[in-house]
């Protein structure tokens, strides 16, 4: 999952009134940059979370994986500080990085303590700016990628998300491994890596949220500090492409017990006017807790499987709507046959009264996902910029949850989900499956 649909889900779903009292300035520094700030002075810490925009999708295809290779070596050595003396600089001020490439984004996250935080904003600054890329280094943790990669070619749960994207997106990013292939990561050199350095890492495509122990008036300075000295971006825009995956089973033969199953069709964009409503649905079809209708029907009445899931997967550049489950290889081609039935039954049918409220429930309060801690507040200060959420989207997010009908629920099922565009693809050796269409 990327930063963007993940700053979706929780925004989705922050709990009020929990919330309520959170109060988000937007501010301009001096320098052009835009951040988004909760002033929270009741501990002496602050976090600050950086996303750009454009992420590991700009990488060339010969050069796939530059930029998550590029990402993992921000923090081994910057300026005149090799690998060791960044990781005791960092110990020293007691200050906290993170870095994450994504297919969309590369996200950058610092926290410090107030006392020390001109140090660790320079600490920051060098990282960004001023990489250091060491031989010895890049060996280290292009060596530590690779055998990531060799991992995930033995992983039923990889097999199956690459071979999924792959005939999704077969001329896209989308459709090839972010990590790239041991091919293309072995032939990675110190020039591409600061060339996707330069290319990810620009001021204009930046989204800022900032949330602790800081006043608009002492942040703004220290933002053009740190991000005052980066490029504008140049990059060629990456199209958007809708899946070219239709209905059908996809079997990857791997030895194992249990065969992994990775199901989906074309979603819908968070844009969309009817996304709330899409939202609500996939809580009802096969949303978190025991009462979703896939959980009901597939695990609960006939005991197919521990566990099934959906979700909305809006990425900047396509739409899907997912799922997954496990089920051992001689109840794999029943439990797929019961998904395809409740996808039809849902899409025909629509959902009661009764499944709805349900949702609503749940989904403004019952369960929340508790807004805990300053890191996590700043990343979902990024999260509602990136989606193009409004500063005031909080306290109105529950009036959008309610404010969806019944007749919504039925018109949005009949429009996005579609028993003949649901593709499995079946990583194991299910038995009565082949692969091909329904």
């Amino acid at each position: 999952m990327t930063p963007r649909i993940l700053g979706a889900i929780i925004a989705l779903s922050l709990p009020m009134p929990a919330l309520a009292a959170v109060e988000i300035k937007e501010i301009t520094t001096p320098g052009g940059i835009e951040v988004w700030l909760v002033e929270e002075h009741s501990i002496p810490f602050t976090a600050i979370e950086l996303q750009f925009e454009g992420g590991a999708n700009e990488d060339k295809p010969e050069a796939r994986g530059a930029t998550y290779l590029m990402t993992g070596l921000l923090e081994e050595g910057a300026g005149d500080m090799d690998a060791r003396a960044f990781a005791e600089a960092e110990e020293t001020l007691a200050a906290r990085t993170s870095f994450n490439a994504a297919n969309d984004s590369v996200t950058i996250g610092l926290s410090f303590l107030t006392e020390n935080r001109d140090a660790s904003i320079d600490l920051m600054r060098a990282a960004l700016t001023n990489p250091r890329f060491d031989a010895d280094a890049v060996e280290r943790v292009r060596e530590q990628v690779l055998a990531g990669l060799a991992g995930d070619a033995r992983d039923p749960n990889e097999i199956a998300a690459r071979t999924f994207s792959a005939m999704s997106f077969p001329s896209h990013p989308y459709g090839s491994a972010m990590k790239g292939t041991p091919e293309t990561v072995a032939a990675l050199s110190i020039a591409d890596l600061r060339e996707a350095h330069a290319r990810a890492l620009t001021r204009d495509r930046v989204k800022v949220g900032v949330t602790g122990d800081i006043t608009a008036e002492e942040l703004a300075p220290l933002l053009d500090r740190l991000l005052g000295d980066l490029p504008e971006s140049d990059a060629a825009d990456v199209p958007a492409i809708t899946t070219v995956l239709g209905g059908g089973v996809t079997v990857v033969d791997f030895p194992s017990p249990q065969s992994v199953v990775l199901f989906g069709q074309e979603g819908i964009a968070f844009e969309d006017p009817d996304y709330f409503a899409a939202f609500i649905l996939n809580h009802i079809l096969g949303g978190s807790g025991f009462q979703s209708r896939l959980m009901t029907e597939v695990r609960e009445k006939r005991g197919l499987t521990y566990g099934i899931g959906t979700y909305l997967a809006p990425r900047d550049k396509a739409e899907q709507l997912l799922g997954q489950f496990s089920s051992s290889n001689d109840k794999a081609a029943e439990a797929i046959e019961i998904v395809r039935d409740e996808w039809a039954r849902i899409s025909s049918e629509g959902v009661t009264a009764e499944e709805l409220d349900a949702a609503k429930t749940y989904l403004t309060g019952a369960y929340p996902l508790r807004f805990d801690g300053n890191s996590r507040i700043a990343g979902i200060l990024t999260g509602m910029q990136s989606i193009g959420l409004p500063v005031d989207y909080i306290p109105t997010r529950n009036d959008r949850i309610e404010a969806v009908t019944l007749d919504d629920i039925s018109r949005v099922a009949a429009r996005l989900l579609d028993p003949a565009k649901l593709h499995f693809v079946v990583v194991g050796q299910p038995e009565g499956l082949e692969s091909g269409s329904f």
